[in-house]
């Protein structure tokens, strides 16, 4: 956590922050909603230039706000990323994935740390899951990267998905946004990796990279293949020490399964690596490969338009959501829509029959 004044909330935990000296200190969840005032109440034109000169209160401000789901405060969020969007999209965007136990936190806080004593401002954006309950993050990945949460050049953000996967999918872009206005040039987006989380980060990077764990031979059956090929670069995790001789088998293992499926690039061929998060190693050279990677996409315009065709799904997703918000709430429905639900729920209604009743009292 390095923001200076604010952390998302956990539930039933205090918040942590990390003031610019690196100390750290403690504050009650109650005052979770009091960045989201504190944003409300400033223009978008003093937000828009505190964010463009790297104020992580702010910053921090903005994106509860963001995440915020108040008409208001959507619109207000609207406004602000339309202000700084001509500030945006120079930063390197990749998502990062592994099933839980792969060493996601440890690899991605080892790697944030060699970028920035390497001049990098380094983001991560962690796509958390949410408690049912409370609607609170659960894995906590901001007490998980013990470098990062001190370093000045970084900052770590999880995103509660409160129990709605095209929700994150939307406030992660905005999100990514905010950061790159407010300078950091690396944007590390974590997915949970246990599901279609995977699928909808790819679809707003520039690079998807895989970790794994050594021993393919039965974990293989488990890959997916829809990871594998939306992969860029699959990297051998935990490949130090004993690990070493079953991860080169692993690793074999990995450009096997990748030769015999389609490259989603006519330019790149998803490379598999070894590396040991723990032990720093292997580190410099797969980002090598992620910078080979975009340069050779941006020689060929694959990069440019990649982006583009991104910036239309966004829009695409958007507007689903909201359509979905506006029906939900629609005066011609919203009479009609506990009874179809109960009718559905109880078998009574077919579903396809329900859709049919909504849509006409629609007119669509």
């Amino acid at each position: 956590m390095t923001s200076s004044t604010f952390s998302a909330p956990t539930a039933g935990l205090a918040h942590v922050s990390v003031d610019a000296a690196g100390d750290v200190s403690t504050t009650p969840p109650t005052v979770a909603a009091t960045p989201v005032a504190a944003a409300r109440d400033v223009s978008i034109e003093d937000l828009a230039a505190k964010i463009r000169a790297g104020d992580r209160s702010t910053l921090a401000r903005a994106i509860t706000l963001v995440e915020s789901k108040k008409p208001d405060h959507q619109a207000k969020a609207r406004a602000l990323v339309q202000a700084l969007l001509p500030h945006t999209g120079r930063a390197h965007r990749v998502g990062i994935t592994g099933v839980p136990g792969v060493g996601k936190s440890t690899t991605i806080d080892q790697l944030g740390a060699n970028l920035t004593a390497a001049g990098h401002k380094v983001a991560v954006l962690a796509v958390d899951p949410s408690s049912t309950r409370t609607g609170g993050s659960i894995l906590g990945d901001k007490t998980r990267m013990a470098k990062l949460a001190v370093d000045r050049n970084a900052f770590i953000r999880p995103s509660p998905s409160s129990g709605t996967l095209g929700g994150v999918a939307a406030k992660t872009r905005e999100t990514m946004l905010l950061c790159e206005a407010a300078g950091f040039d690396v944007i590390l987006v974590e997915t949970v990796g246990v599901g279609q989380s995977e699928t909808t980060v790819a679809g707003m990077v520039d690079f998807f990279l895989v970790l794994m764990l050594p021993g393919a031979g039965d974990e293989l059956q488990g890959i997916k293949k829809g990871v594998l090929e939306i992969a860029d670069m699959i990297a051998v995790n935990k490949s130090d020490g004993d690990n070493a001789v079953r991860a080169r088998a692993a690793a074999s293992e990995y450009r096997a399964a990748l030769n015999i499926m389609a490259a989603k690039s006519a330019t790149w061929t998803p490379p598999v690596v070894l590396i040991s998060g723990l032990a720093d190693q292997g580190l410099d050279a797969m980002w090598e490969q992620v910078e080979i990677h975009r340069g050779k996409l941006t020689a060929s315009g694959e990069y440019a338009e990649r982006r583009r065709v991104q910036q239309v799904e966004w829009m695409w997703s958007m507007l689903e959501e909201r359509l979905m918000q506006a029906l939900r709430h629609d005066p011609r429905v919203a009479g009609r829509l506990g009874t179809l639900e109960s009718g559905v729920r109880d078998g009574t209604v077919s579903a396809s029959l329900a859709v049919d009743e909504i849509a006409g009292l629609l007119g669509i």
